[in-house]
């Protein structure tokens, strides 16, 4: 009988991940034990993923606050510093915040407007148009901030960034001043030692805050890049795609987990004679139409993925071809012509017609998306999806 049923996303419980465990052994056992549980068998291309949380612990990727102030102060010399373009976020950047603080005598806080970099909103772009500010060019004052705008609570956190930001720095030891621009080499008025905190466009901002004179640039990637004091590290990240452990200890984004994946995928075919991909997968790229948030505080989606999930969909638009190309058949004939569309499409369908629609993103990106909407960030207890029948297609 034809297969009636196309992806399925799973959810695999596993065990509370502690540092020093074996997680090739613990994802999969745990996935052959939710197989023979729910009755289900793996499939070659089936997707096996870990979220990031687990390979980091695991790793025992873990820094302190402390950590952090030492290598602010030895990368910036511990006096007044410029903090920019940082997200809104008391898991992702608030305890980094507390480093940072800590390892300077003064913090210029700049605030981006009227949201930060993934979405997370300060005001509106209706309260600066009845303000007349132009966040293009105005650079305002904290004084002119709530002169303008008074309190905002942010509409799903109820905190108040502004205040929540100055009061972990003063609290940390460090005088405090706060400003809201988005230009970057504006934060040169105040300070030629910069912290540039944006994620996406970091390589950019840096660049910019060099060519006008900066005297030391640094990046959240550029800080515990190597150990400090025994701490965890992130060569190639960072700081970022930290996450909140303890009031005073973060967990980094996992170092190299290459192998990881491709042990996975060995232990797999050894056990099942399937050929799975494997990947590690963060926070997923979606934007919320709500709050406006498009939710990727990681460098990347996925760090680490094994060589089957390289690229991007190959597909095409099968409501193109049912409209266009076979607009005049219908039933088992309308089928059977899509389906030898389909069979004999090229491997390659960049500019053609009939795949337009479908999402020119990579496969890891998608698959990562669906992953952590999966597993969600609170305790579902599935830190492991299984995905299946994602390369399927209207003909399998």
């Amino acid at each position: 009988m034809e297969r009636k049923v196309g992806t399925i996303s799973r959810g695999i419980r596993c065990p509370i991940i502690r540092e020093g465990d074996d997680l090739v052994e613990m994802t999969v056992t745990s996935v052959m034990e939710a197989a023979e549980s729910d009755n289900f068998s793996l499939r070659d291309r089936d997707v096996i993923a870990l979220t990031e949380s687990i390979v980091a612990r695991s790793q025992g990727n873990y820094a302190t606050v402390q950590n952090i102030a030492d290598d602010v102060r030895a990368k910036l010399g511990g006096e007044t510093i410029g903090v920019i373009l940082p997200i809104l976020s008391r898991n992702r950047f608030a305890i980094c915040l507390k480093g940072i603080a800590m390892g300077a005598k003064k913090v210029v806080l700049m605030l981006s407007y009227p949201s930060d970099e993934v979405g997370n909103a300060l005001l509106t772009y209706d309260q600066l148009d009845e303000a007349g500010i132009n966040p293009y060019s105005d650079v305002l004052t904290l004084e002119r901030y709530r002169e303008l705008f008074g309190d905002n609570k942010h509409e799903f956190t109820g905190i108040d960034y502004v205040d929540y930001y100055s009061n972990i720095i003063t609290d940390a030891g460090a005088e405090v001043e706060i400003i809201f621009a988005n230009q970057a080499k504006t934060i040169l008025n105040y300070t030629d030692c910069v912290l540039t905190c944006d994620i996406h466009t970091r390589q950019r901002t840096k660049r910019l805050l060099k060519e006008a004179g900066a005297k030391v640039v640094c990046g959240l990637d550029d800080i515990l890049t190597s150990s400090v004091n025994g701490s965890g590290y992130n060569e190639k990240y960072g700081l970022l795609g930290s996450n909140k452990s303890t009031e005073d200890q973060i967990k980094l984004f996992p170092k190299e987990c290459q192998s990881l994946v491709e042990d996975i995928q060995a232990e797999i075919l050894k056990l099942t004679g399937k050929h799975v991909e494997v990947m590690v997968y963060g926070d997923g790229a979606f934007k919320d139409p709500q709050g406006k948030i498009w939710e990727l505080a990681d460098p990347v989606v996925s760090p680490a993925f094994t060589n089957g999930l390289i690229g991007t969909p190959n597909e095409l638009k099968l409501k193109y071809l049912a409209d266009n190309d076979f607009k005049n058949l219908s039933g088992n004939e309308l089928k059977e012509a899509i389906s030898k569309s389909i069979k004999e499409k090229n491997n390659n369908l960049v500019g053609n017609m009939a795949s337009q629609g479908t999402t020119p993103r990579q496969l890891t990106d998608l698959l990562g998306s669906l992953c952590d909407l999966t597993s969600g960030s609170g305790d579902k207890g599935t830190p492991v999806i299984l995905i299946q029948g994602y390369f399927d297609n209207f003909t399998d």
